[in-house]
């Protein structure tokens, strides 16, 4: 679906093939049979359903650039570049920018957030004249009032996540032209309504829910 100038497609939970001057995946843990090769590849962090080795091999073509979170050196079979919250790499026409991503209110036991701060990361994706965040895996998190997009992917599911309330709050905060709700019923403990978080959502912000 073309939205704002940028052909996006929902692969599901949080996969996204997003389309402009460069052919660009985030977190392909979903993808279709025979999936197009990337151009670029983002990784927002090391949990298995975001950072899937096989999967991004199966996207390699020569050139590929793959964008990793420190914590996800390990065992990448493949050239790749290293990001660190706040830094911006630029791709020719493209650039990507690390922002913080982690849990305020999610614990697993030991009172352990599921996401811990610099574990991994949202991004911020400039192509095209457009901005797109996608969020990774967070909470509703302070740092998200600065930013300026033009896009949002926002996770939904709960539990791991902002739930739809939260990311309904986080949307209005930010006040992008267009947000997709993701990272919701595929795995256990992330079951959403996604029509929840649309109504939730200011009206001067489109919706757009599983765009293909």
């Amino acid at each position: 679906m073309e939205i704002e100038g940028l052909n996006i497609k929902w692969l599901g939970h949080a996969s996204f093939l997003i389309e402009g001057d460069k052919t660009v995946y985030i977190d392909p843990y979903v993808l279709p049979a025979s999936p197009k090769k990337a151009d670029i590849i983002l990784v927002t962090h090391e949990h298995f359903d975001h950072f899937d080795r096989a999967k991004i091999k199966e996207l390699l073509k020569q050139g590929t650039e793959v964008i990793i979170p420190p914590g996800c050196a390990s065992g990448l079979d493949c050239k790749f570049k290293i990001i660190r919250s706040g830094e911006t790499i630029e791709l020719g026409a493209v650039k990507v920018t690390a922002v913080p991503a982690y849990n305020v209110n999610k614990f697993r036991m030991g009172n352990i957030p599921f996401h811990s701060k610099d574990e991994g990361f949202g991004y911020v994706l400039e192509m095209n004249g457009i901005k797109l965040y996608h969020a990774g895996d967070t909470d509703f998190v302070p740092e998200m009032k600065k930013l300026k997009v033009d896009i949002a992917l926002l996770p939904i599911g709960g539990t791991y996540t902002m739930d739809a309330k939260e990311a309904a709050e986080a949307a209005n905060e930010i006040r992008p032209k267009v947000v997709i709700p993701m990272h919701y019923n595929t795995l256990k403990d992330t079951a959403a309504d996604p029509e929840e978080f649309a109504k939730r959502v200011n009206k001067s912000i489109k919706v757009v829910i599983s765009p293909q």
